[in-house]
């Protein structure tokens, strides 16, 4: 069974559950003690991680009342006045969030719902409402208009005036059609992230199929190093840098670099394997993991551990990069050069699933075990106790009142500013 194959049956088995789509909240002084989560898959589409042990209801809490079937519409009955409020979304894995003026949108496996704060209301859109797709891997804006990248329904952008969704697939140029990523750049194209190699979107002409390219291992001639593009970014002087299965990549003035274990990324196996908190091993489950674990030597590494796979990507205005990796920790390019982070240094686990910088340029770590803020003189690490609705953290944005909302398996965990500044 391939890796795609893996992520397309947690994502029909998450679909199936009774209940299936449930909001609710919790809000409270405290949190429960962190369950200890299940390893996700090395690439986060799949997500197995099981959902956290419930939560204790907070005294006085007026959630609504999580019901049988899907809840599509409604409201939630959220007091911004509390230190933290937990919404929950079933069973589902929370992969993005995009912080939206005053409104947030969430991307889940079982759709991606437009939370208005003024009104406290929330809006869940999914394959009924015109999406080819229920799962999402990206949600932001290009072009103005929300946009998501789901799991093999390609890329959809919403005309918000009138509620329907605008498809673009294989048909319409796309490598693949799982879309991990999206970006426009500055000087206008759109890059689209894919699971058969990065699309680019020259003058961000959609509609122009002429305009539409593939770059793949093939056609760049290993350039680009694997062709599951998880991760894209606009660095300091336009150029384009791409986090993937086997490694980082450059594209600029039109040639390719990249880098992976062997250059530098990732802290090494004998560092690492101590602190690694999951066994469940994808090299036993895939043959293509096989391959790769293979090729690197670690055919013998029966934890999850693979430094080329990276799934978190950030590019800073000084032009460095950094990246999460699968077990190695955090990378951080600079001066030419990688260096890396673990649970040695500091960082509260070597998973490192997201990377969030915020309005104030601080840099957000999401890992297997809490989240940590980089801090001159280390990482102040957040975990349940501190109001997270688990302590593995897959997706996070921030809003201009300094409050942190973070996804994880089974909701999101909406954290005052005051509470943590």
């Amino acid at each position: 069974m391939d890796h795609k194959t893996l992520a397309v049956a947690v994502i029909v088995a998450g679909a199936a559950i009774a209940g299936a789509y449930t909001v609710g909240k919790q809000q409270g002084q405290s949190s429960a003690p962190a369950p200890k989560p299940a390893a996700p898959a090395p690439a986060p589409a799949a997500a197995s991680a099981p959902a956290p042990t419930a939560a204790p209801q907070a005294s006085g809490d007026a959630a609504a009342a999580a019901h049988q079937g899907i809840n599509s519409e409604g409201k939630v009955g959220f007091n911004p006045s509390e230190r933290f409020t937990h919404f929950r979304v079933g069973n589902k894995n929370v992969k993005s969030i995009y912080a939206d003026g005053g409104t947030m949108w969430v991307g889940t496996s079982g759709g991606v719902v437009r939370y208005e704060l003024s009104t406290d209301r929330f809006k869940l859109f999914d394959v009924k409402t015109g999406l080819l797709s229920n799962g999402m891997f990206y949600v932001g804006r290009i072009q103005g208009k929300l946009t998501v990248g789901t799991y093999g329904g390609g890329m959809s952008m919403l005309d918000e005036e009138k509620g329907t969704w605008e498809n673009f697939n294989i048909p319409q140029g796309l490598g693949d059609a799982f879309v991990y990523d999206v970006i426009e750049t500055r000087d206008g194209d759109i890059w689209i992230a894919t699971w058969s190699g990065v699309n680019r979107v020259k003058g961000g002409k959609l509609h122009d199929r002429s305009q539409w390219e593939l770059h793949t291992v093939a056609s760049t001639g290993g350039g680009l190093p694997n062709d599951w593009v998880y991760g894209l970014a606009e660095g300091k002087n336009g150029e384009i840098w791409l986090a993937t299965e086997g490694g980082m990549a450059r594209f600029a003035d039109g040639q390719w670099e990249n880098w992976n274990h062997s250059r530098g990324i990732g802290a090494p196996y004998e560092k690492v394997r101590d602190d690694i908190a999951f066994k469940d091993d994808p090299g036993k489950a895939s043959q293509h993991h096989a391959q790769q674990k293979r090729e690197m030597g670690l055919q013998d590494v029966d934890q999850a551990y693979n430094p080329n796979y990276i799934v978190a990507l950030e590019v800073d205005q000084d032009g460095s990069v950094w990246a999460g990796t699968w077990g190695g920790g955090l990378a951080h390019y600079i001066d030419g050069n990688w260096v890396n982070v673990t649970t040695k240094e500091g960082l509260p686990g070597n998973h490192v699933f997201m990377l969030h910088r915020d309005d104030k340029n601080r840099l957000w770590i999401g890992t297997n075990n809490g989240l940590a803020l980089k801090q001159d003189n280390g990482y102040k690490i957040l975990r349940t106790g501190d109001g997270l609705f688990s302590n593995a953290v897959f997706s996070m944005a921030t809003t201009e009142d300094g409050s942190l909302w973070v996804g994880s398996y089974g909701g999101v965990a909406h954290i005052r500013g005051d509470t943590i500044n």
